[in-house]
């Protein structure tokens, strides 16, 4: 072994950012969000909910971030450009930029400058409501997600060649 190994560096970043980024979805999802719910007071399951979801948001962007730059410079460096036009490849590849595009500009767009304003009239009108609301954009964002994640490993690894 000799040498700088950037594929496998960028790699390893690519998975870490992935993890730490999917797996905070995860959380939010299967765990947060129940927990805020299960709590009686509508404005208290709204208090916790922005507290704690608001301190994930920084450790999502900067993991959105470092996914997106190590994946291109993935992209970059396999030459693997032809896999968005390869029809056994071209869904998960695609799948990956547009739930990387999804969380970026509700994490950097959305988020600050509208869905925080948002959120907060909602929540006047109906708390109860917009915990439900936002559980289920939750869920359908964790599911497109994990579907995506289960293809991109899949794919990298040969695992949609058939025959």
């Amino acid at each position: 072994m000799n040498g700088f190994n950037d594929f496998a560096i960028a790699r390893a970043v690519h998975v870490f950012a992935v993890l730490i980024w999917i797996g905070g979805v995860a959380f939010v999802t299967l765990v947060l969000l129940p927990a805020c719910r299960s709590l009686a007071e509508p404005q208290a399951q709204l208090d916790l909910f922005e507290r704690l979801e608001h301190r994930f948001a920084g450790i999502a962007r900067h993991s959105v971030l470092l996914a997106g730059a190590s994946g291109l410079w993935l992209v970059w460096r396999l030459g693997v450009w032809d896999r968005f036009t390869d029809p056994l490849n071209w869904w998960w590849m695609h799948g990956m930029v547009v739930v990387w595009t999804l969380f970026a500009v509700m994490l950097f767009i959305l988020e600050p400058f509208v869905l925080d304003k948002l959120f907060k009239a909602a929540a006047q009108r109906d708390p109860l409501g917009t915990m439900a609301r936002i559980q289920r954009l939750h869920q359908v964002l964790l599911t497109v997600s994990l579907i995506v994640v289960l293809g991109a490993v899949a794919g990298s690894h040969g695992g949609w060649r058939f025959g």
